[in-house]
């Protein structure tokens, strides 16, 4: 069969599997529906302006047009780009109008004393939209999606808003109760819409949303503000060239308009800013050529003495014009998003801006309704179209929680958690390591890390492992100090050596004590750890350290012991039935791409496998490829990797493969599920031709806006949230495919996020309680913590190893971190393989051996440690040739490379990336 021709799979029904309950969902009915086609059109607007100023162009015709009769009555509804909807033939002769438009700039009050700008718009009919293919398609009646009716509804329902309020993708915002925050920017609040097509109806999603924006006003309380001062007037002297640098990074292409010229207030765009400050940046004046400073330049010609002269110039336009403007004169243009990546403060003030609780953001959500979709919307009344403006009430079921296994030494070794969480109290790790060679390092003085507090921290993680089943043998390491801005791969080769000198082994593992911010440093922490030397590493920020708990402690436990091969709980064959009767893989696959303003333009594909029956232990590979490409370009290699790790792990081929897709957008759908499933096949086939496992294909989303809010008070819980287990299957989602919606884990603050699972091919034919029971179990199964988690586990660990691997760049987003390791353009990482004792094997139906189940209280064979610093020194400093710089000649070409470094084999075999 083709994929070309491939169908998603039909929901098989609905499932019967726990409680069923009812909630409210932020989606809001679109009660009736245009009777009749409607009439599509192109527009062009030339010259070409951005969607918004379009919009403008459009609306002063219409308006116009309007009044003369133009429009014969109709209101046409239009996208700010290239389509335009009416609900009858617009009266042209023929199909097409051409419109000479005179447009006047609003936001520039001089603008009606100029000559207006000239703007030619084309209007062409493009065809009808059949409304009644809608009907059938929310029928379920036809399965083919038509796009072109439910985007003329989409931007039906979005002409009004569009005109009112700034438009970003699709929210509309508003500075109304906007929220400063750090260097320069400001938070705006606004709304999500979009639609949705259900069974039997089209739903307006809609949510609340914020998004940062630059701060408008004067350019110098900018300036002082990126440069953490209270007030312009701390900006004393000449600033140095790092925070000039810094200043031009965050003003570069940002609009400003010019405050010294009285009504004459024309727009720039920064380029870049002057190295020198106003009072010394010269420029020929005149016909004659004289230089003048420009200080001086604005005193003579404008009379404007400047109080800022030491400041650098702005450099706005075309920067080989170079066109100087001082900075007091200039104001941050109101409505700029902030494109670039928030910092660390802006993000958490973000954060505590954006989280309210159920209650609040459905209320809002409530008033949002009314506030964009108004009852007199004279373009909805000429489609005959009316919005319902009462939340949906939909059917929704709470799923039972899993018993969790531990040791069956623990006092307490099977728990049931309720509301999705449970602790470590009377409980040993199902499979516990044993750590012999091991040492601290911190970075800081002695000082700033006092020995004595070290070891008091040590101390307490030393015993709360040993009563969590995790072993340190040996319960003094040794404790060295390091600069943070020192050269990280030395420091670290040192503390291995001396760690291998003291206990006469191969180290297993770096405690590293980490100042309380910045990326950098853990970054390169964990590259050299993972690619130069191969050892685990755990880090500790300082104030964890001398504030040290035991639960802290108890959750460092849980990474130690799964980075070093143990296993922290697992789930009973019986829980997981569909995985161990037969031999079966779950791979987690994910791509990450290069954040706004990174240095390299490169994407990471990840691949996770699942290597046993119990979920617990993973496989990684990974792949670099072209940037902001969704498809992983070497799956079938990647899937060879891991279907053979799994067959010398447990000893049998898989014969079922579950496959759980991370961030994939709709509109990606059929092109992933093409190639990739494709991908799938021929990885088996090239293993072995007759060699066809059943495989079941689903994408997981998170970015989407459903919400789900609780009726009853029982039927939520202590944050005001629905339960964890809360499937929504019914009146939200496709009218005829195979999804759901499931929120598996707690509430903890704000407004939990449901996940979204759609299946888009399966051949193991699952039941709907089969596939939403295992993939809610399965989130329970996250071993670094005691609570079940929003998205299942394998795909949220390929998310950390695309993650992990950004870190084993040279050079991308921390330039100050030097090194001299090597680099493959991919990466292959097996995690699965544990060096504790071998265990019994779990035989499925037909007798197979399927996994290695974990003998509690394994411990890890001893390994001669041989010292050899002056091999470990020749690695370090040739790792050129050992990971092998590779010449690329390929699709790469022409784009901005970073270096990447491989996984140390000896850390393939465990989590590292935990």
């Amino acid at each position: 069969m083709s994929l070309a021709l491939w169908q998603f799979p039909p929901r098989p029904g609905v499932g019967n599997a726990g409680r069923t309950i009812q909630v409210r969902a932020n989606f809001f009915p679109v009660l009736s529906l245009p009777g009749q086609n409607i009439h599509h059109y192109d527009v062009s607007i030339a010259p070409d302006v951005p969607p918004a100023k379009n919009r403008r162009v459009y609306q002063q015709w219409e308006d116009t047009a309007s009044v003369s009769g133009e429009l014969g009555g109709l209101r046409p509804v239009y996208d700010g780009r290239k389509n335009l909807f009416a609900a009858r033939a617009l009266p042209f002769e023929g199909d097409i109008g051409v419109f000479q438009v005179d447009y006047f700039d609003d936001d520039d009050p001089g603008s009606r004393r100029r000559a207006p700008k000239k703007f030619k718009m084309t209007i062409k009919k493009v065809g009808e939209v059949n409304m009644q293919r809608l009907a059938l398609f929310l029928e379920g009646r036809v399965t083919e999606t038509p796009h072109d009716a439910l985007m003329a509804m989409d931007i039906l329902l979005r002409h009004v808003p569009s005109l009112k309020y700034t438009t970003v993708g699709r929210c509309f915002y508003t500075p109304d109760s906007a929220a400063t925050i750090a260097n320069g920017a400001q938070l705006w609040q606004g709304f999500h819409q979009s639609i949705k097509p259900t069974r039997g109806a089209v739903l307006i999603n809609l949510d609340v949303s914020a998004t940062a924006f630059y701060q408008p006003g004067p350019v110098v309380e900018m300036v002082a503000k990126i440069l953490g001062k209270q007030s312009p007037a701390e900006l004393r002297g000449t600033i140095s060239d790092k925070d000039r640098q810094k200043l031009e990074k965050a003003l570069k292409g940002l609009k400003v308009v010019v405050t010294h010229r009285g009504q004459i207030r024309r727009k720039y765009r920064i380029a870049k800013i002057t190295t020198s400050p106003s009072s010394r940046t010269m420029f020929p004046v005149g016909e004659t050529g004289t230089e003048d400073s420009v200080a001086n330049y604005f005193q003579t010609k404008y009379n404007c003495h400047l109080y800022f002269a030491h400041l650098p110039c702005l450099i706005v336009g075309d920067p080989q014009k170079s066109v100087y403007l001082p900075m007091e004169v200039c104001e941050v243009v109101a409505g700029q998003r902030h494109l670039r990546k928030l910092n660390e403060r802006q993000t958490a003030e973000m954060i505590k801006f954006t989280c309210q609780p159920p209650h609040v953001r459905s209320n809002k959500i409530s008033a949002g309704i009314t506030i964009l979709q108004q009852r007199d919307n004279e373009y909805l009344r000429e489609f005959n179209v009316q919005i319902g403006h009462e939340m949906a009430i939909v059917n929704a079921r709470v799923l039972p929680a899993p018993a969790i296994s531990y040791h069956p030494a623990s006092k307490e070794p099977v728990i049931t958690p309720r509301e999705g969480a449970w602790n470590l109290r009377d409980k040993m790790v199902a499979q516990g390591v044993s750590v012999r060679s091991w040492c601290v390092v911190a970075f800081g003085a002695e000082q700033d890390y006092p020995v004595t507090a070290i070891q008091k921290f040590i101390t307490l993680l030393v015993q709360t492992c040993e009563e969590c089943g995790v072993f340190i043998q040996n319960r003094q390491p040794p404790i060295s100090y390091a600069s943070p801005h020192g050269n990280v791969e030395k420091t670290l080769i040192d503390a291995y050596m001396v760690a291998g000198n003291a206990f006469q082994e191969r180290p297993q593992l770096v405690v590293c004590v980490l100042p309380n911010t910045g990326v950098p440093l853990y970054a390169e922490v964990k590259r050299v750890s993972d690619t130069v030397i191969g050892i685990a590493t755990q880090c500790i920020q300082a104030k964890h350290m001398f504030a040290a708990k035991r639960q802290y402690c108890a959750n460092v436990c849980l990474k130690i012991n799964v980075k070093l091969g143990g296993m922290n709980s697992y789930l009973s064959n019986t829980q997981l039935p569909f995985v161990s009767e037969r031999p079966t893989i779950i791979f987690g696959a994910d791509v990450t791409h290069p954040a706004p303003g990174s240095a390299s333009n490169q994407s990471i594909a990840a691949l996770v496998g699942s290597m046993d029956a119990q979920c617990s232990r993973y496989a990684a590979a990974i792949r670099v490829q072209k940037g902001r490409q969704e498809i992983i370009n070497d799956l079938v290699g990647m899937v060879i990797e891991l279907l053979k790790t799994f067959y010398q792990t447990c000893g049998a081929k898989p014969e079922r493969i579950i496959f759980f897709r991370d961030g994939v957008s709709e509109g990606q759908f059929q092109e992933v599920l093409r190639s990739e499933v494709d991908a799938i096949r021929k990885a088996c086939q090239s293993l072995e031709p007759t060699y066809k496992p059943t495989v079941t294909y689903i994408v997981v989303q998170k970015r989407h806006h459903a919400r789900f809010f609780p009726i009853r008070k029982e039927d939520s819980d202590r944050s005001g949230n629905v339960l964890p287990g809360t499937i929504v299957e019914t009146g939200v989602t496709h009218p005829s495919e195979f999804d759901f919606y499931l929120c598996s884990h707690p509430g903890l603050q704000g407004t939990s996020k449901p996940t979204h699972y759609h299946c888009l091919h399966d051949e193991n034919r699952f039941t709907a309680d089969a596939l939403q029971e295992l993939t809610y179990r399965l989130c329970y199964l996250y071993c670094r913590a005691t609570r079940s988690v929003s998205v299942c586990p394998p795909a949220y660990y390929a998310h950390l190893v695309a993650a992990r691997a950004r870190f084993h760049a040279t050079g991308e987003g921390w330039s100050e971190v030097t090194s001299d390791a090597g680099s493959v353009v991919s990466i292959s990482t097996s995690t699965a393989h544990s060096s504790v004792s071998p265990v019994p094997s779990v035989s499925g139906g037909n007798g197979t051996p399927v996994a290695r189940v974990p003998t509690p209280g394994a411990t890890t064979p001893a390994v001669e440690f041989i010292a050899e610093p002056d091999l470990l020194a020749t690695a370090a400093s040739n790792s050129g040739n050992e990971y092998g710089r590779r010449k690329r000649t390929d699709s790469f070409v022409g784009t901005r490379m970073m270096s990447y470094g491989t996984v140390k084999p000896e850390l393939t075999k465990y989590m590292y990336f935990m």
